[in-house]
């Protein structure tokens, strides 16, 4: 078994690729752990991993993990823990995600979707989910992350940024000159991405 390791665009998060495996799987959703009480009860993987000293954040994708450090800690201190305890979990086949585990949606929406009745909005917000799943996500996977809808209202895009993007340094610049800017290009009612949590 190999793990590849890449460095990503956010010099605090590694991302952790076994070649010839999937973590979550191709039609499966993302899980982001930003604290390790979430993992509890749902990942026993991610549990594992936040038992390191200084991994403060997990983030499961479809064929890779990516793992974020505490500011204070060197990833020549942590980078061989984490690799270890990936080939546990893939040689010896324990679970990634306890059956059961609540998964949070790549595209999920908010009250105000829910309450769209305008044929014109949903269409737009149709529009916004498509270009995000089939141009944007697979993009920003690619840096050991994700970009979750959040919403659409006047005009006004909301995402969550997840994985390695998620407190990135270059994440505004990614929603701003990225994001934005292809939401715009493709849907002229888009007039801002906005970044919530």
């Amino acid at each position: 078994m190999f793990i590849e390791t890449e460095e990503t665009p956010n010099p605090a998060t590694l991302k952790f690729l076994p070649i010839g495996r999937e973590v979550m799987g191709r039609n499966a959703s993302t899980m982001d752990f930003a604290q390790a009480s979430s993992a509890v009860g749902r990942s026993p993987l991610a549990e594992a991993l936040f038992a390191i000293p200084g991994v403060i954040r997990v983030f499961l994708g479809e064929d890779f993990i990516s793992v974020t450090k505490a500011s204070h800690r060197e990833w020549e201190e942590i980078r061989g823990q984490v690799l270890r305890v990936l080939m546990d979990y893939f040689t010896t086949g324990q679970p990634i995600v306890l059956k059961g585990a609540d998964v949070v949606e790549g595209s999920t929406t908010d009250l105000a979707d829910s309450e769209a009745s305008d044929p014109v909005e949903a269409a737009i917000i149709t529009q916004i989910k498509e270009l995000l799943d089939t141009r944007i996500r697979p993009a920003v996977a690619t840096d050991g992350g994700d970009i979750v809808y959040r919403g659409y209202h006047n005009g006004v895009v909301r995402l969550t940024m997840q994985g390695a993007c998620s407190g990135c340094p270059s994440s505004r610049a990614t929603l701003r000159h990225g994001v934005e800017n292809l939401l715009r290009h493709y849907i002229p009612e888009v007039v801002a991405v906005e970044q919530v949590d």
